[in-house]
């Protein structure tokens, strides 16, 4: 299934309850929420009081992204605080084993993130307890950057990986993802999109009604196109 998570970063800071609305209306299916210290990025975003102020305002997946150094130190915090995926970055674990069990632990999902220059080696022995992998496709911190066009490559070849182990496990993209570059990005084996600019320029409802027909005309069986590209 392919899956559209806005990416909170790019709203407006001041209306969030009612942009949240929106997206629920539009039928975005994940909610995105980066959370950034200042220190494994220069950005400081979201805690966990906004959080828990936004869970009442709609029921969609709250998909957090812990662009945190060592995360673990905020994995029961943020869990409780509402977040039904936990994403962490295997940069910033010093034990990102630990950091997987104790996200499980909360009951949540868990996500480990990988930079864009980080190898997909970094995944060889937890592929296996994750839900989801989140590839960047620009360096973290900033919303508005333009997609690094090396990671398609990648995204392939993580679909792969997956494929060869008999896994399930989702492959999220994060970065430069627009209605132009959806489409190229599903056939390399992606399936859930995050997507700030390109949501929360303009009209949000329109904007997210675009993405979704697009994943819905593109939901058959995308690891089928990853396998093609990795066989030629």
């Amino acid at each position: 299934m392919n899956i559209l998570a806005p990416s909170i970063l790019s709203a407006d800071f001041g209306n969030l309850g009612h942009q949240l609305k929106l997206l629920d209306e539009a039928g975005a299916q994940y909610v995105h929420i980066d959370v950034m210290d200042g220190m494994f990025v220069p950005s400081i975003s979201f805690g966990m009081p906004v959080i828990r102020s936004l869970r009442p305002y709609t029921g969609r997946i709250f998909d957090v992204h812990m662009m945190v150094e060592e995360p673990g130190r905020y994995v029961e915090a943020v869990a409780e605080a509402g977040a039904d995926i936990i994403t962490v970055h295997a940069e910033a674990c010093t034990h990102l084993d630990r950091v997987i069990g104790q996200i499980r632990g909360c009951g949540k999902k868990a996500g480990v993130v990988l930079n864009p220059a980080t190898p997909l080696t970094a995944l060889d022995y937890i592929l296996d307890q994750v839900d989801m992998v989140l590839l960047m496709s620009v360096n973290p911190g900033y919303g508005g950057q333009k997609y690094i066009p090396y990671v398609t490559k990648k995204i392939t070849e993580l679909r792969e990986r997956i494929r060869k182990r008999g896994l399930t496990v989702d492959i999220q993209v994060d970065g430069g993802v627009t209605l132009s570059n959806a489409e190229e990005l599903i056939r390399a084996g992606a399936n859930v999109f995050v997507a700030g600019s390109a949501v929360f320029q303009g009209d949000i409802k329109e904007n997210v009604k675009r993405f979704l027909t697009i994943l819905e005309d593109n939901s058959e069986h995308p690891q089928t196109a990853a396998e093609e590209e990795v066989r030629r």
